[in-house]
């Protein structure tokens, strides 16, 4: 069984040595989300964070102004559109199945949730949504609680999803690059941190 280990003030879990490169990364084994999963699974507002962070690829900071109203009726494969906080792009954030399961379980909660309520409302009471810092705060958590190594933020969810997609389901970096609204393939290679070799492996994976 998971816990959680307090995060003491001054306290950064799962961060590189001092002196090393600070970057943030994807969750690249299936099993380690699957594990994220299972340990979220009594925290429904955090399991649907989660779920709709790696299967959207969009920045924290954009699923934090999610309403209730936005996703309340949206059926698997019905997108909400939305502006991107940082570029003022246009993007959509997708119910696919996963979502939608996790969403479900969320809203049947007994908390009263209003359409025009935060969607990641934080535990104040308020109707405020909860801080990018939270975000980053809670992944550390979760990473740390499967001891898994490495540095992780508020870009992992977004990182994951991208990662998923080519190595797993081998999706061209221009496919990724449009949804990350990058200006070009590389741009995402670099992101990501994925090389050919990486790929490669990937396909020596016997099936059958």
């Amino acid at each position: 069984m998971y816990w959680y280990k307090k995060l003491e003030k001054g306290q950064n879990f799962n961060h590189p040595k001092k002196g090393s490169r600070i970057e943030v990364e994807p969750i690249r084994k299936e099993k380690n989300i699957k594990s994220i999963l299972q340990l979220l699974s009594g925290k429904p507002r955090d399991l649907l964070l989660f779920t709709m962070g790696v299967n959207n690829g969009i920045r924290a900071g954009d699923l934090l102004n999610i309403k209730v109203g936005d996703v309340r009726y949206l059926k698997p494969g019905q997108v909400h559109q939305i502006i991107e906080s940082k570029t003022k792009k246009k993007n959509v954030v997708v119910i696919n199945k996963s979502v939608r399961k996790a969403l479900d379980n969320y809203l049947s909660q007994g908390e009263h949730k209003e359409d025009g309520h935060y969607l990641f409302r934080s535990r104040k009471g308020e109707n405020s949504p909860l801080s990018v810092q939270s975000v980053h705060g809670l992944i550390k958590k979760w990473t740390q609680a499967i001891n898994l190594k490495g540095n992780y933020g508020t870009h992992t969810l977004r990182k994951t999803w991208g990662y998923q997609q080519r190595v797993k389901y081998g999706v061209g970096f221009d496919v990724i690059a449009k949804r990350y609204n990058h200006s070009d393939p590389k741009t995402t290679m670099l992101y990501l941190g994925i090389e050919d070799k990486e790929v490669h492996s990937v396909l020596m994976n016997e099936i059958g």
